[in-house]
């Protein structure tokens, strides 16, 4: 299975993404390592961010998808991009009050904390997510109560039978 994890940072991709690969056996392969690792994109010296083109990391990633059967992709870009093949598009969603906490807590600059939580009450990522992958796979899901709630509807998303081809 290719599933593809995204979302507006802070909302818990990397963590769902982790847990759930351990626990159907997938590699999980994080957006900001993978750039890192394949050296796409550069430090902006003003905002001191790494700033990626899309279309790079695109044709990296969809490089990566052909070659692996069972893998998770996770990363806040990944709305953004057409990445095939994918089984499961998920967007993780988190109240925007629950994301601001977040985001303070690890020490975001105010304008990051202002942007994200703004994308995340606009719907962003499923927007673009939606405009970029087929309907029938993507599945927005809440990450307001416990993880583990979070992994097990993911779960029984992906073992359902209608979601699988």
């Amino acid at each position: 299975m290719r599933i593809i994890i995204t979302g507006t940072p802070g909302t818990g991709k990397t963590a769902i993404a982790e847990i759930l690969g351990r626990k159907i056996k997938h590699k999980a392969l994080n957006e900001k390592d993978f750039c890192g690792k394949k050296r796409i994109g550069k430090i902006d010296k003003k905002t001191k961010e790494l700033v990626v083109p899309l279309g790079k990391l695109e044709k990296e990633l969809n490089r990566v998808l052909k070659k692996e059967k069972n893998i998770i992709i996770e990363g806040h870009l990944l709305c953004e991009c057409r990445l095939r093949p994918a089984d499961f598009i998920f967007v993780i969603r988190l109240s925007p009050d629950r994301l601001e906490f977040r985001l303070r807590e690890r020490n975001y600059p105010e304008a990051k904390i202002q942007d994200n939580v703004l994308c995340e009450g606009i719907d962003y990522c499923r927007k673009h997510a939606q405009k970029n992958y087929a309907n029938g796979k993507i599945f927005e899901i809440s990450n307001n109560g416990e993880i583990k709630k979070t992994i097990s509807e993911v779960s029984r998303i992906i073992k359902t039978p209608q979601n699988t081809n």
